[in-house]
């Protein structure tokens, strides 16, 4: 199905300004948020049309491309810029709704957003997002890998099943609030309603809380999380892993886990983009006559001939022994610079054979150097 056009999707003229635009999200955002429509698939596709739309449409570059180029232009762009995005090289809009909200996809952001002033803390509530970081090797990262990590997180008490009340106990009304979760307070002529302090809003009390959680209906415990990290990931990438976040909150649905690569360096190789480096030092004789020499890559020993000649520094290219594209966009190169090694240490008949060399050149050998000094001669009159 044909992409609608972005400024449609927000509902924003084509010249709107960036406020305009994040106004006009934060408020659709939250309409189709899949956390207020459980389960409505067409709903949680406005969401991910509808992050798509503000990803594009509030970064000039992006939106300037869009404007140009139409879905085409937008989808090159993001995905030449995405990191660690979903498919299509666009982030998640789950990331993308907690920058906007500056939440963690629910508590303070429901609370303020979804239920149009104080949450009811006697419902279930979403658990908390978590971080990970996780080191890896430059080798699992241009290849893809599979790693278990573990996290201790809280998880749902298995005393009380979440509950939060002893076996045999009882929840009843507060009896300081007489179930309303609001007090009133006194300030000499005014009365001011608040949250009542001892049920904290819920309008309802435990008799008895679990021994095991002390009422929280949670408990923290170890726990042991299988990922799978595509190949093409750098430092900075993140994966989500969807509902391995803190249990919810009185049968509350878990956050997820975030997890934060960083990638070790290599001794041989430096990336740059999908591409890699990689200096090889060749000895002056072989640089001289020229010769095939082997180099390492990633998926094994590769050879390249050296030309006669070979100065210092030249560059060779292997197309295809880069990295793989985290978005799925093909391969990098192997770039190998040439380090010309001048040796040192030399026995005596060594160093009578280089003087004989030097004895029979003439200076052509070395265009580059009788070439500098004819230049420098204006600096030495």
């Amino acid at each position: 199905m044909a992409k609608r056009d972005y400024y449609e999707v927000l509902g924003v003229a084509r010249d709107a300004g960036t406020d305009e635009v994040k106004k006009a999200y934060r408020k659709l955002a939250v309409k189709f948020h899949p956390d207020k429509n459980p389960g409505d698939k067409a709903a949680e596709e406005s969401f991910k049309e509808l992050g798509e739309a503000y990803e594009v449409l509030s970064d000039a570059q992006k939106r300037a491309n869009y404007d140009h180029y139409g879905h085409a232009g937008a989808d090159r762009r993001s995905a030449a810029g995405a990191g660690s995005g979903r498919a299509g090289g666009f982030h998640d809009p789950f990331d993308i709704f907690r920058e906007v909200f500056g939440g963690g996809g629910g508590g303070n952001v429901f609370e303020e957003m979804f239920g149009g002033g104080r949450s009811d803390p006697s419902q279930p509530q979403r658990g908390d997002d978590l971080r990970y970081d996780l080191e890896i090797s430059f080798e699992e990262a241009a290849n893809g890998c599979e790693r278990e990590v573990s996290v201790t997180k809280p998880e749902s008490c298995k005393t009380c099943t979440g509950s939060g009340v002893e076996a045999g106990s009882k929840i009843k009304n507060c009896t300081t609030c007489g179930g309303r979760g609001q007090v009133l307070s006194s300030r000499g002529i005014f009365s001011i309603q608040q949250t009542c302090p001892h049920c904290q809003g819920a309008g309802r009390v435990v008799e008895k809380p679990c021994r095991d959680c002390r009422g929280s209906g949670r408990r923290d415990q170890p726990s042991k999380i299988k990922l799978r990290i595509p190949a093409g990931v750098d430092t900075g990438s993140r994966l989500r892993s969807s509902g391995n976040g803190s249990a919810g909150m009185r049968g509350g649905p878990h956050g997820d886990l975030y997890v934060v690569l960083h990638v070790k360096a290599h001794e041989i190789f430096q990336r740059d983009g999908d591409d890699l480096l990689c200096e090889v030092p060749v000895g002056f004789v072989q640089a001289s006559l020229g010769a095939e020499i082997e180099i390492p890559t990633l998926q094994g020993k590769a050879n390249i001939k050296l030309p006669p000649g070979t100065q210092p520094g030249t560059m060779f290219r292997i197309k295809g022994r880069g990295i793989k594209n985290v978005q799925g966009h093909g391969q990098g190169d192997l770039h190998v610079r040439v380090l010309v090694e001048v040796p040192s240490h030399l026995t005596g008949p060594q160093k009578a054979k280089l003087e004989e060399f030097a004895a029979l050149c003439n200076g052509k050998e070395s265009p580059l150097r009788q070439g500098f000094f004819e230049k420098a001669k204006n600096f030495f009159k």
